[in-house]
């Protein structure tokens, strides 16, 4: 500390001095006075701030009175829940109609040729073949009491939305349909919602529809293609007895034919979605306009005071829009008069799309971003770079923690403008879901790409989000706080020692976006949601002191060694595929057996360098997959990750095999929403998993 006598001999000189110090200064040096106090004030002024919190980030949600250990969101007064925004928009249909008013009708649904700007259509023209093809629906005999099942087989496009919007102008029901299911599960799905008109997008899906239902007694009578069907296709159809025609012959009936609009109300039926399932049939989870707008409504409730949506915001429309998640982002959209951009349909062009689009709001799969991240990291090959990349990721990431956001720093302008460019440049908020991520690269993402990215956790049975990470808490290794439709209580999975009274247990989820059911399968209904309302989702949680929830286990998918221990695959896998030279992992135990193996597939686009930086190896993919010393260094590094991830020693894989073709949907082991069909990769890998234990010396 200074001393007292310090203090007291400071000189402070007399206002009178300063005046006369000011009148003889030199012009010059009022000058340079005047340029450090501008700098000052400019800097003061312009520099960084941290983005508002909404609420105490020590404490994101509360403890609800009635001894079920339930929590909800501290932005949730009162015991019921959030279920609208807007007064006037308390249906999806409400929500199109507010985007018209607050865009004036500007543009809404853009879609481009290849090498070609995006074209759009106004809301209003929007409107209008919402409107007309509505109106044919009601012409071909569907109707609100009777027949109300439309369904949209059609990768993401313009007239799948106007299809959706369509349905919602009358009171009808949207079902989607996606080709990754299968023949076989179309089929089931078009007896069990008793489908009669579908709406498709290229020949190939009618095909496949009439392939479904050739010599069967089916109930589809009308297939609308968004591109002209050819005769060959048109007699093929009248064969099976069913109508097929073309989307503008469609438009052009209900034009004809036009009936006024017959809004539906919230608790009316909007979408049954089917979910695809790892295991049986899809089953039929039917929500209504209350579900969507109140789950819409809580994420719109948590990023509105620091990232607020408007008629100049651009969304990219990639993710399916079979599943609830994009079609929560685009509803999301809809109500505030904003522009949803198509891509092109081919994954591989996506990034033109981003470049030609310009997105500001992004969402996005982990996959995505997991494969983004290990291309960065791939390319900063030498010790050099590497040290280079991490230092400036440190120097901003120490900004991220201190809650400013921003993409205007120097090390943008260094390093990570290449990176923001790549989507597109003006993204501002992400939202990330569907699938755990690392948080590793959810935090290397909010500091590379300057925007706002939320991890949010849920599933169709809760309409799409239950969690998600709330402004001004950018941690990682957590999904935030309940949203403030619904609640959240963890209850015991006593065989795993999951136990509700230390914070851990099965995710379960009430609330006003939990859906009705299964569509006429009352008995997987009963299995889902309890007597008292509760969806339960087979995920196990903990609660974080916080108040926000970790997911650190999946109930559904475990089983026993032969010393009786029980395993979670999920878990360990999540912890595996950390590894920079993992793309993807299958955790398999026998039950006859004391220990885990697994199949490894190498990380394709990481594999090289990390084997030349780990062994000082080259070589192809292929060649590098054969090596043993190359599948050593990767069990090792598994296993690192396995004891600083915690696991068990019963939990960590004896051996492993290297598989070098992706998981897919295409080869049948991923489900469309990317989760692994177990059985199916049992049985693929069978001989493998029983070489794995041959050799094993325990």
């Amino acid at each position: 500390m200074l001393s007292q006598d310090f203090i007291q001999n400071i000189k402070i000189p007399h206002l009178d001095d300063i005046s006369r110090l000011i009148r003889n200064a030199s012009t010059p040096m009022l000058v340079s006075m005047g340029a450090v106090a501008a700098a000052t004030t400019y800097y003061l002024a312009t520099r960084p701030k941290p983005l508002p919190c909404i609420c105490d980030l020590n404490m994101q949600s509360v403890e609800v009175p009635g001894g079920d250990l339930a929590r909800q969101s501290v932005l949730l007064n009162g015991d019921g829940f959030l279920t609208h925004i807007y007064e006037d928009a308390r249906t999806v249909y409400d929500f199109f109609l507010r985007g018209i008013r607050v865009s004036n009708n500007g543009p809404c649904l853009g879609s481009r040729k290849p090498k070609q700007p995006y074209e759009w259509m106004s809301y209003g023209e929007v409107k209008e073949r919402a409107e007309n093809l509505g109106s044919a629906f009601l012409h071909k005999g569907h109707s609100k009491t009777g027949d109300p099942h439309i369904g949209i087989f059609s990768q993401n496009r313009p007239e799948w939305t106007i299809g959706e919007l369509a349905c919602y102008t009358y009171s009808l029901v949207s079902v989607p349909l996606y080709d990754t299911l299968g023949t076989e599960a179309i089929a089931y799905i078009i007896d069990k919602a008793s489908i009669s008109t579908i709406l498709c997008d290229v020949a190939d899906k009618v095909s496949l529809v009439l392939d479904c239902v050739q010599d069967t007694k089916h109930s589809v009578k009308t297939i609308v293609v968004m591109e002209t069907p050819s005769t060959g296709l048109v007699e093929r159809g009248q064969q099976a007895g069913i109508h097929v025609l073309s989307l503008q012959e469609m438009e052009a009936v209900g034009k004809a034919h036009h009936q006024p609009p017959a809004p539906p109300r919230p608790d009316d039926m909007a979408v049954i979605c089917f979910t695809s399932g790892t295991t049986g049939h899809p089953k039929g989870a039917m929500l209504t306009h209350g579900n969507v707008v109140s789950d819409c409504s809580a994420f719109y409730k948590l990023i509105e005071s620091c990232c607020p949506l408007c008629p100049s915001d651009v969304h990219i429309s990639y993710l399916p829009l079979a599943h609830m998640f994009e079609r929560v982002v685009q509803a999301s959209m809809l109500v505030h008069g904003a522009r949803i951009g198509f891509f092109q349909g081919n994954i591989h062009r996506l990034s033109d799309d981003l470049k030609a689009l310009k997105p500001t709001v992004f969402p996005v799969v982990p996959r995505l971003l997991n494969r983004m991240y290990d291309k960065i990291y791939g390319k900063a090959n030498t010790s050099v770079k590497r040290w280079l990349l991490e230092w400036i990721y440190r120097r901003k990431h120490a900004e991220l923690m201190r809650g400013i956001v921003r993409k205007n720093s120097i090390w943008d302008r260094l390093i990570f403008r290449k990176v923001q460019a790549s989507l597109g440049g003006c993204v501002r908020v992400m939202l990330t879901g569907a699938a755990p991520i690392s948080p590793t690269a959810l935090t290397f993402f909010r500091v590379a790409l300057g925007c706002q990215i939320y991890e949010g956790y849920g599933q169709t049975e809760c309409t799409a989000g239950c969690t998600m990470t709330v402004p001004g808490d950018w941690s990682a290794g957590h999904v935030g706080p309940p949203l403030p439709c619904n609640r959240i209580k963890l209850v015991d999975v006593a065989e795993m020692n999951y136990l509700a009274v230390n914070g851990e247990g099965e995710v379960c989820v009430k609330g006003a976006n939990v859906f009705q059911g299964y569509l006429k399968d009352p008995e997987k209904t009963a299995e889902a949601i309890d007597e008292d309302g509760w969806v339960h989702t087979g995920d196990v949680g903990r609660w974080l002191p916080n108040g926000t929830l970790k997911i650190v286990d999946r109930k559904k998918h475990i089983f026993k060694l032969a010393q009786g221990e029980y395993i979670a695959p999920e878990k360990i896998e999540n912890i595996y595929t950390r590894s920079s030279a993992v793309a993807q992992i299958f955790v398999h135990g026998d039950s006859l057996q004391a220990c885990l193996v697994a199949v490894v597939v190498p990380d394709p686009d990481f594999l090289s360098a990390w084997t030349n930086q780990t062994l000082g190896l080259q070589g192809s993919y292929l060649e590098l997959c054969e090596r043993r010393e190359v599948k050593a260094a990767i069990l090792e590094d598994m296993l690192r990750l396995g004891k600083e991830g915690g696991l068990k020693s019963f939990e960590q894989v004896k051996a492993i095999y290297i598989h070098t073709e992706l998981f897919s949907i295409e080869n049948n082991l991923l489900t469309p929403t990317l989760k692994a069909k177990r059985n199916e990769m049992r049985q693929r890998f069978r001989s493998q998993i029983d070489e794995l234990y041959a050799g094993i010396t325990m």
